[in-house]
């Protein structure tokens, strides 16, 4: 009997919140004043989504943001083939393709096992590149971002000493 009040009152609490979450307005209008969202309008009007987007493609290297941050792919990826049988990344980031290629080869680590160990191809844990690596899209972003990155705070602790 215990078990079933305890149910039942985390029925009534959950059905509750998803009330006031998904609710006519009360998941975007909440004590009168209106929350701030993405979407910028209530969940219950469908909204016409922005058009997508197009991916970079300038072959340019990004700056990174913080120490060992993946690097971002600077080209187009759409019809790329990654599964167990096919890596089409390493058709030119691999170690014996990058003299063709041109294309910078993956790091080292890539080729290390759990223990340290280098093994001889991409290590299986390193083989489906974007678990870490993304492209990246021409928009115009959807925050302000006031983002600064440790050498700037070292340039600006360093200036505001002398």
């Amino acid at each position: 009997m215990r078990n079933n009040t305890r149910v039942l009152l985390l029925l009534l609490a959950t059905s509750f919140s998803a009330g006031i979450v998904f609710g006519e307005d009360s998941g975007y209008n909440e004590g009168g004043q209106t929350l701030a969202t993405l979407r910028d309008a209530p969940i219950s009007i469908e909204v016409t989504p922005p058009k997508m987007s197009r991916v970079e493609n300038s072959d340019l290297k990004r700056k990174r943001a913080y120490p060992m941050q993946p690097p971002t792919i600077p080209h187009k990826i759409d019809s790329y083939q990654v599964d167990l049988k096919v890596n089409k990344c390493l058709s030119c980031h691999s170690r014996k393709r990058i003299e063709d290629s041109q294309a910078p080869m993956v790091s080292v680590t890539h080729y290390m096992d759990r223990e340290g160990n280098f093994l001889a191809d991409v290590s299986p844990r390193r083989y489906f590149c974007q678990q870490c690596h993304v492209t990246q899209i021409e928009a115009k972003p959807l925050l302000a971002n006031d983002f600064v990155d440790i050498d700037e705070l070292l340039s600006i602790e360093s200036s505001a000493e002398h």
